[in-house]
């Protein structure tokens, strides 16, 4: 559901910042997620991934796209600073809930692979609930334990906010490299937005 938030963000966004009509991301979006939520609802894992992945990868192709075109209108000085601050918002948000989705999908080989584990042990991110002792898991009804999408939004809200790792460290390669590209999207986003709005003032 979180790319479907996702291109609702797109939807409701300035013209003159998607490529296209603005309500041609939420359509394709919704044409790949949905299928991927009645596959996982029927136990047709293989074809979930398949759709699951493609609707990411357009959401993402499309939150690049968005904010390579707010650049482009930030350096030329287009666009009033109502209409650059809610694209910049919605792609701020957007940033969140695109690389949240992706972490949640690879992490662990994927929900479906984690939800047929007893608990998560090994991953992409040490949670803090995978250093706990067994024991200390069950008295704080935290035993068995596998991430929810909550435990990657609230990484991703994180990485966004303060551009780094707070309290899940990071363990792979691949990882580090997908929350330096989420860190760099926020980053160039509200930077360029600061320097826009104290060029207006």
């Amino acid at each position: 559901m979180a790319g479907m938030g996702a291109g609702m963000l797109f939807y409701l966004m300035p013209d003159p910042l998607v490529l296209g009509p603005r309500w041609l991301p939420l359509l394709l979006i919704t044409a790949l997620l949905v299928p991927a939520s009645v596959f996982h609802k029927i136990g047709r894992f293989q074809l979930n991934d398949i759709f699951g992945y493609s609707g990411l990868g357009v959401t993402t192709l499309v939150l690049v796209t968005s904010l390579a075109l707010l650049v482009m209108r930030l350096l030329q000085h287009l666009g009033l600073p109502l209409e650059l601050l809610k694209g910049a918002a919605a792609l701020w948000v957007s940033n969140v809930l695109v690389f949240a989705s992706w972490y949640w999908r690879l992490d662990g080989g994927g929900p479906n692979a984690r939800d047929r584990r007893h608990s998560h042990q090994a991953g992409a991110f040490l949670f803090p609930q995978m250093t706990l002792s067994e024991e200390l898991r069950k008295e704080l009804g935290q035993h068995p334990w596998n991430p929810g999408f909550v435990d990657y939004l609230f990484l991703a809200f994180n990485t966004s906010t303060a551009f780094s790792p707070t309290d899940v460290p990071v363990l792979t390669k691949w990882a580090k490299v997908m929350m330096m590209m989420q860190s760099t999207i926020s980053l160039v986003t509200v930077a360029l937005l600061a320097a826009r709005a104290v060029n207006i003032l």
